[in-house]
Parts: structure tokens; sequence; C-alpha cells
């Protein structure tokens, strides 16, 4: 069974929404963008993987000024996995205060919950990291 048509906007739409309200500092709606129980791997960067929506609130705030005040998110590539998951293959653009800009690729799993589609595992890749698994 190919993923609804639905499905792919609502996708698209999660994805594209993360740049929104966390370029607004909206942690407050993070549920909105992740499971209660996501993995944010981060090994890339060398700061492991972060378990959970607080954890990564908590990791992002403790950066403070050093977050991009942008994130632009391109090249959304979906590809279902089940009829409740999907992998989501994206490039991420960050905007620094200074006008420096940084690029990253996003691997995630994606979850239908009783609420709508959610990230349950993100994983950042850095500019000339890792190879998609």
């Amino acid at each position: 069974m190919a993923l609804a048509g639905q499905d792919r906007i609502d996708i698209t739409d999660l994805i594209n929404l993360h740049g929104h309200l966390i370029d607004a500092g909206e942690w407050d709606r993070a549920g909105e963008l992740f499971t209660p129980d996501v993995t944010y791997d981060l090994d890339d960067f060398g700061l492991g993987s972060l378990h959970g929506i607080a954890a990564v609130r908590e990791a992002a705030l403790a950066l403070g000024d050093a977050n991009p005040v942008g994130h632009h998110v391109t090249n959304i590539m979906i590809t279902q996995l089940d009829e409740r998951s999907a992998r989501v293959r994206s490039k991420g653009i960050g905007v620094m205060a200074g006008g420096m800009v940084n690029s990253v690729v996003y691997q995630d799993v994606v979850t239908r919950q009783p609420d709508g589609w959610r990230i349950s595992h993100r994983k950042m890749i850095a500019p000339g990291g890792q190879k998609a698994s």
C-alpha cells in the first residue's frame, strides 16, 4: 500500500513546522513535532543522543545564542516504511545570528500518532558526514 497523498502533505507540513516553532522559541509546542520518547541523534556532532522531548528542549536552550536564528528545510524525500511509519530525509540550512550559514541532513523516522504524524527519531548528519543508512 502506498502512502496516501494526504499523509505525504501532513508529513511535509510536520518537517516544515519544525523551523517555525523552534525559531519562534515555542518549545511548549514541541509535542506537535516529536513523540514523547523521541530519540535525537547528534553523534555526528560529538554530542551523543538525546531521549525525550524534555532532553531535546534542554539541550537547545543550553545552546542559547549558539543556535541558528533561522532553521530552513528543503529537499524533503519521504519513503513509507509501513502503515504507521515513514523515513524522511531532508536538508537543513541554519542561519546564524552573524550571518554564517550551516547545512545538515536530517534523517527522520516519523510515526502516525492518534493526533497526527510525529518525529520519533531524528539523526542530524554534519556536512560531509555519514552516508544515509
